[in-house]
């Protein structure tokens, strides 16, 4: 029963060795769905099936998340924007996936969410806030005012939206900037708890 749905970008150049490595068995890598540049969605596993998408992390406290999500394939480098008709796809599909399933806006991550310092995808490119606007992924910059700037309290409020705790500083800052502050560098600042989004009572 999937509660979660994970974003990737397949880092390949070539849109089609990409669909080939995720249909090929001694790969032992696989994704619900893949979306091509040009728009084109392709399934290649049933929604109610694991697919070996996500490999090791937690989220929210929950681990094994092969076995909890959907995963989603986006054709990206991994450094070039991500295109139009892909984004447009993905707006389409997204709200069916989630409606189908019960999944809150909390509920979609990134990889490097669930796996921080082993994962960037899908990486700072990725417009996260496009999809926010139309309440499909939890909003950055929501969070309440925070006085207390010491990184024990940043630990606390990324472990309440669900990233995992047992990482270490830099790695954790580095993936919550990824998903809500991408262009953020340098220490820990008041600019990345602003960054932060709301704690939702779905991972409290």
């Amino acid at each position: 029963m999937p509660s979660l749905i994970v974003l990737h970008y397949t880092a390949m150049a070539d849109p089609d060795e990409a669909l080939n490595r995720l249909c090929a068995a001694e790969h032992e890598v696989s994704a619900h769905y893949l979306i091509h540049r040009d728009g084109r969605l392709f399934q290649m596993v049933q929604e109610d099936m694991r697919a070996w998408h996500a490999g090791a992390g937690t989220w929210g406290g929950m681990d094994d998340i092969n076995s909890r999500s959907i995963g989603i394939e986006m054709d990206n480098d991994g450094a070039s924007p991500f295109s139009e008709p892909q984004m447009s796809t993905l707006e389409t599909v997204l709200p069916e996936i989630m409606q189908r399933w019960n999944i809150a806006p909390e509920g979609i991550i990134g990889h490097s969410d669930m796996a921080p310092g082993r994962k960037a995808d899908p990486g700072p490119r990725f417009d996260w806030a496009r999809l926010a606007r139309q309440g499909l992924v939890a909003r950055s910059g929501t969070s309440e005012p925070i006085d207390d700037l010491a990184i024990e309290t940043f630990r606390s409020c990324a472990a309440k939206l669900g990233y995992p705790t047992d990482i270490d500083d830099t790695a954790l800052l580095t993936a919550v900037r990824l998903r809500h502050r991408p262009w953020g560098n340098g220490p820990l600042s008041k600019e990345d708890f602003a960054a932060l989004p709301k704690v939702s009572h779905f991972l409290v």
